[in-house]
């Protein structure tokens, strides 16, 4: 199986924190961490300067849809950043780790 780093911003720590916690909850990811960054874009028009936290989530493949739909449902965003990158490399004991806390989703 597959494994995927999905990421996603969100306007503070609060909401990130609470992101985090519902997607590992569920067993969607099975980490989830947190970066405090600042985000330059443009937005109806005009350039915007943000803080914002990021979220790093491990997960599967077979999972992202669902990730994507949880992330969807409480992002107060109208337009959330949401990508995934497939993992190429990863540590054998580590992988089974994953694969471990988000089978309970599957």
């Amino acid at each position: 199986m597959t494994l995927l780093a999905v990421f996603t911003t969100l306007p503070n720590a609060d909401s990130a924190r609470e992101m985090a916690r519902i997607l590992v909850e569920h067993h969607l990811v099975a980490c989830a961490q947190l970066d405090a960054i600042e985000s330059f874009y443009y937005w109806d028009g005009a350039l915007h300067h943000d803080p914002e936290y990021r979220l790093t989530l491990k997960t599967t493949v077979d999972l992202y849809a669902a990730v994507e739909a949880a992330i969807l449902e409480r992002h107060p965003y109208e337009l959330p950043a949401i990508f995934a990158l497939p993992v190429v490399q990863v540590l054998n004991s580590y992988d089974q780790w994953i694969q471990k806390n988000c089978a309970k989703a599957e």
